[in-house]
């Protein structure tokens, strides 16, 4: 069974993302501050009974999500586009996604905790053409809450697992939508990984408007001087933050 807290805080935030090794799409974060009374013993929830939420089916990550949207305290769920991963690089739209994420939870969290090596404040105020910019206020924020960094937290703590769920069936439900335009990438099945079938299609095709360009996307690559295919639908695929 997973750890419900970390702090002695009631409003402690989980906080995850998904999408950061993929070669298209966005890179996507969540944060999740569950109910105090599951900590407690006060409630009884099916969440509870999650051990790893990587090892979740698809079909189980989408029946918890409804179950984490009605009972959590407060979440949020923020998409990082590829313009802006290519703009200020992976690590930096993985981190800036988190941050926005929390920065919407109402209430607003006492105490943070973060999965992977990183801290949340690591970098903050980053800027770019095509995503949101931080102001003073919101910096201030996101520097006062205490936070604390896990490896593997999604397999340790309930509320990063939660969060890894949302971004999770967020992410991919947003790969679904993208595939009906590009469906020769068969981003429905590997959303949107460098699994063999994706790199063929990008020799085949070359890229789009959602693949990552400052990414590797083939092994032998020497340039990105890729062509780029028409759609074959209309539609930018929506972009709700």
């Amino acid at each position: 069974m997973l750890k419900l807290r970390y702090s002695e805080f009631e409003l402690e935030c989980g906080t995850d993302e998904a999408g950061r090794g993929c070669l298209a799409g966005p890179v996507t974060a969540a944060a999740v501050i569950l109910s105090p009374a599951l900590a407690k013993g006060e409630e009884e929830n099916e969440l509870i009974k999650v051990n790893d939420s990587k090892q979740l089916s698809e079909n189980k990550r989408f029946e918890l999500r409804f179950l984490i949207e009605d009972t959590a305290v407060s979440f949020f769920v923020t998409h990082i586009y590829n313009e802006e991963i290519d703009e200020i690089n992976i690590l930096n739209a993985s981190m800036k996604a988190m941050q926005e994420s929390i920065l919407k939870l109402n209430p607003t969290p006492e105490f943070i905790i973060v999965d992977g090596n990183r801290a949340l404040n690591a970098k903050l105020g980053l800027k770019s053409n095509s995503g949101k910019t931080f102001n003073k206020k919101e910096i201030e924020i996101l520097k006062s809450i205490p936070n604390q960094s896990i490896i593997k937290g999604d397999s340790k703590y309930l509320s990063i697992a939660a969060a890894s769920i949302l971004a999770k069936t967020y992410r991919d439900e947003y790969m679904d939508r993208i595939h009906e335009e590009f469906p020769m990438y068969n981003w429905k099945q590997n959303k949107g990984y460098p699994t063999k079938e994706h790199r063929d299609a990008i020799r085949k095709y070359g890229t789009t408007k959602y693949h990552r360009m400052s990414f590797r996307l083939l092994p032998e690559q020497l340039s990105l001087n890729f062509p780029h295919p028409q759609p074959l639908s209309k539609g930018e695929g929506s972009r709700v933050r």
